[in-house]
């Protein structure tokens, strides 16, 4: 489970002044279930102008893989 928590707070500052607010205010929580198949020790996360980017890489146990099977006298290989 990956717990995002964000907080937005109203523009204050000398000469600012607000006309209409079309985003809420306050903190913000999202939960996002991982699974198995992304490997969580190599997350990479960056926020630039407003926007979280997260890089989860796929676990290796997920990634294909070939198998060896063996059929009759000879061996064939599949892709899994």
């Amino acid at each position: 489970m990956l717990t995002v928590r964000a907080q937005r707070r109203r523009a204050t500052g000398d000469g600012v002044e607000l006309v209409a607010a079309e985003r809420p205010m306050g903190t913000f929580t999202r939960q996002l279930f991982l699974g198995d198949t992304l490997d969580t020790d190599q997350l990479d996360a960056g926020y630039d102008n407003g926007v979280l980017t997260l890089r989860i890489p796929v676990a290796e146990k997920a990634k294909p893989r070939r198998v060896s099977i063996s059929v009759g006298n000879g061996r064939k290989q599949i892709n899994a």
